[in-house]
């Protein structure tokens, strides 16, 4: 279940704190098809799922790309800030790929609060978000991402 806080003002004061996990996500082999096809990037460790049995990760795996587009379905499962208009996706500031996400592996995202910065009509918000397969080492995508909440 989501968190919910109350205003970007109650957003300010989670500064510096992890505020929680989205559900996992199976990441089947469909998805990964269908990303393909949306990029263009059809390489074979990513949709030949023969070939991907003898390459480095023993099967075929997720695009970086698609697991760190995988923010927007994921991240409202961790919150929601009341009292805006909108929201938008910004930007990035840092996006590292760690780690493989297998097909047919499950993927949540982790979320901290790193900054919030007033801008006009709101305010911009930083956010570090931790994409980890269910049972790896280490996670596959940590990225620091940026949102602008608008007032209400």
């Amino acid at each position: 279940m989501a968190r919910h806080i109350e205003s970007i003002e109650a957003l300010k004061g989670l500064i510096g704190e992890h505020i929680g996990y989205s559900e996992y996500m199976t990441i089947d082999q469909e998805r990964v098809n269908l990303f393909a096809d949306a990029t263009g990037d059809h390489q074979w460790i990513h949709i030949d799922v023969e070939k991907a049995k003898s390459g480095p990760f023993g099967g075929p795996i997720a695009h970086g790309y698609l697991t760190l587009s995988l923010g927007p379905v994921l991240l409202p499962q961790v919150f929601s800030v009341g009292g805006i208009a909108m929201g938008v996706n910004y930007g990035a500031n840092k996006v590292r790929f760690m780690s493989p996400v297998p097909v047919g592996s499950r993927l949540r995202a982790g979320v901290k609060v790193m900054a919030v910065d007033d801008v006009a009509g709101g305010a911009q918000v930083t956010l570090e978000t931790t994409f980890e397969c269910e049972g790896a080492a280490k996670p596959s995508c940590i990225a620091e991402v940026i949102f602008r909440y608008y007032s209400a």
